[in-house]
């Protein structure tokens, strides 16, 4: 899953599925794969794959898609849209 940077064990976590699945690829029968690919469209044209990458990693949208609920997953990509992405200096200033 490049668009999102997920790793292959973090793409197996979001899709119950195994290394082997992914691998040979099986998973992209996976509904569920074709779900998060339409959701994260939009956001990939906005913000750019490598941009995304970042924002997944930012906490709650990683832990959302990994714990499986992809209707949390979906209001972050809601608020992403409303708000875009902020990046802050540590320490203030």
């Amino acid at each position: 899953m490049d668009r999102l940077g997920l790793t292959e064990g973090e793409l197996c976590q979001v899709l119950g599925t195994d290394p082997l699945t992914i691998v040979s690829g099986q998973a992209d029968a996976d509904p569920r794969l074709r779900i998060l690919l339409d959701l994260t469209a939009e956001a990939a044209e906005r913000v750019g794959d490598g941009m995304l990458r970042v924002w997944v990693r930012r906490g709650a949208p990683l832990e959302h898609l990994l714990a499986g609920d992809f209707a949390a997953f979906e209001d972050d990509l809601g608020d992403l849209a409303e708000r875009g992405f902020t990046v802050r200096r540590r320490g203030g200033a």
